[in-house]
């Protein structure tokens, strides 16, 4: 199974971005994404951008994300 993840870019430079994670900022390639704005958000696999994504959704997709790690949290701490 794979998992790709939404991500904001904070900034370019050449072939690759800074993208923040909402927790992690990681260096991707964007060369998949030449019209690419600092900005905008884009869906990331396996270290590259792979597709823009409307900032509402990519903000409820982390959300979720965000929820879902709480929810982990709560069953840990409950074992």
């Amino acid at each position: 199974m794979c998992l790709a993840v939404p991500a904001l870019v904070l900034s370019i430079d050449g072939d690759f971005a800074q993208v923040d994670f909402g927790d992690a900022r990681r260096k991707v390639c964007v060369t998949l994404l030449p019209d690419l704005k600092v900005g905008e958000y884009v869906i990331v696999h396996t270290g590259y951008a792979i597709e823009k994504m409307k900032a509402e959704e990519a903000k409820k997709t982390l959300a979720l994300f965000e929820e879902m790690a709480q929810m982990e949290a709560d069953m840990r701490h409950n074992e």
